[in-house]
């Protein structure tokens, strides 16, 4: 399967992302969102008077924050095949069988399984490291990979 993916993309001379532009994208997009929660929250997080405080806060709004990561990250994959991260540094997400920006289902597919391999220590990331097209778990499942835009 991997072998036909590569095959494909170069009949059509796409290419696979690097590595280490997908985890500065990551880094980003985090950095981006939890801003944007710290926003949210400031005043929460002024009133609070101990980082045990801080700690049961931010517990607190756990689930929130995993549905605006969903929204966010199966919102712009869909409509701009990237997120603001990936944008930034010129890679895009686009399905196996098209070659094209994700369906929605394809999409929120993807955002899904983002969060639960980000809950499973990061293991389908660490997985996109080993495999031959850089497909993580959330890449497999929806059936995408990231390319050089």
């Amino acid at each position: 399967m991997a072998e036909e993916i590569v095959q494909q993309l170069e009949r059509e001379q796409l290419y696979l992302a690097p590595i280490k532009k997908r985890a500065f994208a990551t880094l980003i997009d985090e950095l981006l969102l939890s801003f944007l929660l710290l926003v949210v929250l400031w005043d929460s997080f002024n009133q609070t008077e101990t980082l045990e405080d801080m700690i049961m806060l931010t517990n607190a709004f756990v689930f929130e924050f995993m549905a605006i990561k969903i929204v966010y990250q199966a919102f712009f994959v869909w409509q701009y095949g990237a997120t603001l991260g990936k944008i930034l540094l010129k890679i895009r997400v686009i399905e196996v069988s098209t070659l094209d920006t994700p369906t929605f289902t394809a999409s929120l597919n993807r955002a899904i399984f983002r969060i639960i391999s980000e809950m499973i220590f990061y293991l389908g990331y660490l997985w996109g490291t080993l495999d031959p097209v850089r497909q993580t778990w959330h890449d497999k499942t929806a059936r995408t990979v990231v390319i050089d835009a």
